[in-house]
């Protein structure tokens, strides 16, 4: 063989290997190339999606903000409620009293006087339209959980 064909050998094989060298960096290129594209796409999702998030929070943090609102006003209202219902029930145990002590005096009136009572000198309890005005009941067009009307002027003073 001929030096001359030997020379042109080594010059292919070489050319060959930078040949092959080339187009691997090409394609290492392009594949880095191609994952910073990606890469970069990937963040600016990333970051679309980050913003989203944080509306979606700020509505929750919002919404929880109105929830605990509502919780505090249902628990006034239920103070409120309970203190009426006392307010009611003290207004009730006064109206018995206060009935408890005429009955009384209607009694101690028809000891002292029997016959000019209200009844008419009949015995007590003998007619259920003779009795006395208050054993009727002031809430006979009310429901029954609703107390009468009472005259609350000593209460107020002492609230």
């Amino acid at each position: 063989m001929a030096t001359t064909t030997v020379i042109w050998i080594v010059v292919a094989a070489i050319a060959a290997i930078v040949l092959i060298i080339v187009v691997a960096l090409v394609a290492r290129i392009r594949t880095r190339r191609h994952r910073r594209v990606e890469a970069e796409r990937i963040r600016e999702k990333v970051e679309a999606e980050t913003a989203k998030i944080d509306k979606r929070e700020a509505l929750a943090e919002e919404t929880a903000a109105h929830a605990r609102a509502a919780q505090a006003e249902a628990e006034a209202k239920a103070a409120e409620a309970e203190r009426l219902q006392q307010r009611a029930a003290a207004h009730r145990e006064q109206v018995a009293s206060s009935r408890d002590e005429l009955r009384e005096q209607s009694q101690r009136a028809d000891a002292l006087d029997p016959k000019s009572g209200t009844n008419g000198g009949d015995s007590p309890g003998d007619s259920a339209g003779s009795a006395a005005p208050w054993d009727r009941e002031a809430s006979s067009h009310q429901p029954a959980d609703r107390p009468a009307a009472v005259d609350d002027t000593n209460l107020r003073q002492t609230h």
